[in-house]
């Protein structure tokens, strides 16, 4: 379980002239409603709503929003999200700029959904840094901003893992939901990240590497879902699976899983078996396991050795770390 904060992490949201509201709606999702389920003392998260004018037209004049803070509000924010919207190539507000611009130089987070790539690449936050945005619009961004190292088929950018200045852009707006949960994970851990997907009906990590756009062709007879493959392989993460044998569970050969998970997830076999495994290890660690050694066994990762390398790699931090951060309140240090 993770340890909880005395308060909230506090995050800000600019909702600028022509915003899309889905992304609002991720944010607000994600970040603000109340998780009764949790039995939690202190939210995970407070929201705020800035705008720079009292009312603003979202996308389409769908909607219009009023009672919000101003943007002054983003200067108390741990967290500023900037969403997308249609108009990229418009440029945005100086004192949206001036918003973003301030938020980061005092080391807060910065986060972009979708086409909000283009604010914080105006701002010139990202000159120079990794970035992506929605494959729609990468050569527009290209064309706009050819300073930023554009990564246009991944389904988010985590650019510096600590540290002050620290950025993170997700693609197409359904990312804009594995951004946010995997952010929920890095607050909060992974138990309570799988709380908060849950509640989403959603899965609850897909890695940022992964391709934001994934084939969806209709299925043919007999069902080629990875459904059940999953599911059986998930029960069994601390067995040495391999790519071969999940293949000859499913009745396929090595290169029709590969092809299959490429088309279905978007990611290979390997790379979301190691993720599983990770994931697993994590929440170990947040229920109370002391041992290196057993966590590794455990979740399938062989070795503490390898243990302490795939955790840091997916956590930025160690596995010793992650416990002080988001295991039991006076838990025993990690040994080997």
């Amino acid at each position: 379980m993770a340890q909880e904060s005395s308060q909230p992490h506090r995050v800000a949201v600019i909702v600028d002239e022509g915003t899309n509201p889905f992304e609002v709606g991720v944010a607000t999702e994600l970040f603000g409603l109340p998780r009764p389920e949790l039995a939690r003392p202190v939210p995970l998260y407070r929201v705020t709503l800035c705008t720079p004018t009292r009312a603003v037209r979202m996308n389409h004049g769908f909607f219009t929003l009023t009672g919000t803070a101003g943007l002054d509000a983003v200067d108390e924010a741990d967290t500023l999200v900037v969403p997308g919207r249609p108009d990229n190539v418009v440029p945005r507000g100086d004192d949206v700029l001036d918003a973003v611009r301030r938020t980061h130089a005092r080391g807060a987070r910065v986060v972009s959904f979708c086409t909000g790539s283009f604010a914080l690449a105006e701002a010139g936050l990202l000159d120079g840094r990794r970035a992506t945005t929605h494959w729609m619009w990468a050569e527009a961004f290209r064309e706009l901003h050819p300073r930023v190292r554009l990564e246009p088929d991944v389904l988010f950018v985590d650019e510096g893992r600590s540290g002050e200045g620290r950025i993170l852009t997700a693609a197409g707006s359904a990312a804009a939901l594995d951004l946010g949960l995997y952010l929920v994970r890095q607050d909060h851990g992974a138990e309570i990240a799988n709380a908060v997907s849950r509640r989403l009906v959603f899965a609850a990590h897909r890695d940022g590497g992964q391709r934001q756009f994934v084939e969806r062709p209709v299925p043919e007879v007999p069902d080629e879902s990875l459904g059940p493959l999953l599911a059986w392989a998930q029960e069994r993460l601390g067995e040495p699976l391999t790519v071969a044998e999940l293949a000859a569970r499913a009745a396929v050969s090595p290169a029709t899983l590969h092809r299959r998970f490429r088309t279905q997830l978007g990611t290979t076999p390997l790379a979301w078996l190691t993720g599983e495994r990770v994931a697993l290890a994590c929440r170990l660690i947040e229920r109370g396991e002391e041992r290196l050694d057993v966590v590794a066994a455990r979740s399938g990762l062989g070795t503490a050795a390898n243990l302490r390398a795939r955790v840091r790699r997916e956590t930025g931090l160690s596995p010793s770390a992650y416990r002080r951060r988001f295991g039991p309140r006076g838990g025993e240090a990690l040994v080997s």
